[in-house]
């Protein structure tokens, strides 16, 4: 599906602003790291933590807003940096911690659909506890009512990271049903794009 002139204008919006916010706001923290900065000179390391602050800083600064940007003209609602809930049951809690153990030991595949059917058979039942979970970087809202829970990763996240990632996801399903029982929620991890093309 081609961007239309409108969304392209959004886009570079977004990264105009984002660049020139970036420009006009950048404060190096200091480091000292006298073996690069004599091997690479001053001013090479200078542009380096710049662009590493860039790269740093692409996650909330470009991706999300461009993301939202996108989703506006296809979705009822775009949202950056949203509380999927704050209850989880402790049966949702235990059902996740089951899941979270047999993927870990290899006594059961991911399978998405079974997971979230187990987390709503559970999803308000037992202690209704307050939970303070990771935010959901991009919320969208099906014209349906789907909701769609997404986490943006960086282009190379570390494999042992995806066991919490996973465990986010799992919990923002179950804070997403506990508010709700009957919601279609879907959580997904969003990696902005494939750093090992072709």
């Amino acid at each position: 599906m081609a961007l239309t002139q409108q969304q392209i204008q959004q886009v570079e919006t977004v990264l105009r602003n984002s660049l020139r916010h970036k420009f006009q706001n950048y404060n190096p923290e200091p480091a000292v790291m006298p073996f690069h900065t004599r091997l690479l000179g001053q001013d090479r390391m200078a542009l380096f933590s710049f662009i590493h602050s860039l790269n740093t800083n692409f996650g909330t600064s470009i991706f999300e807003p461009v993301a939202k940007a996108l989703a506006l003209s296809t979705f009822a609602s775009a949202e950056s940096q949203q509380t999927a809930g704050n209850q989880i049951s402790s049966e949702a809690h235990r059902v996740i911690q089951n899941i979270m153990d047999g993927l870990a030991i290899a006594t059961s595949l991911p399978n998405k659909i079974e997971e979230i059917k187990a987390i709503r058979a559970v999803c308000q039942t037992g202690e209704m506890k307050t939970v303070k979970p990771t935010k959901v970087d991009i919320k969208l809202v099906g014209h349906d009512g789907t909701i769609y829970l997404f986490d943006i990763k960086t282009a190379k996240p570390n494999a042992g990271g995806f066991k919490e990632f996973k465990r986010t996801l799992l919990e923002w399903v179950a804070t997403t049903l506990a508010a709700n029982p009957r919601a279609n929620v879907q959580s997904i991890i969003a990696i902005p794009y494939n750093p090992y093309e072709p």
